[in-house]
């Protein structure tokens, strides 16, 4: 089974890779909820996500850049 919306830790993990560039705290979370459902190990409902969820991943890509 693929990543779902409550692997918080692996989601910011696979998006600093693919986003090396990208600083998290400029992210819209309509861009995150975008990037993390075209992640190939993302396997959820789209529709599952909320905005906490979306902030938590933020802050673990934070903690990823540390």
């Amino acid at each position: 089974m693929g990543m779902r919306w409550i692997d918080v830790e692996q989601i910011a993990i696979e998006l600093a890779e693919q986003f090396p560039e990208q600083d998290p705290k400029q992210v819209r979370f309509t861009d995150l909820h975008q990037w993390v459902c075209q992640l190939d190990e993302f396997d959820d409902d789209p529709q599952h996500s909320n905005e906490r969820i979306l902030e938590a991943i933020i802050l673990a890509w934070m903690d990823e850049l540390d």
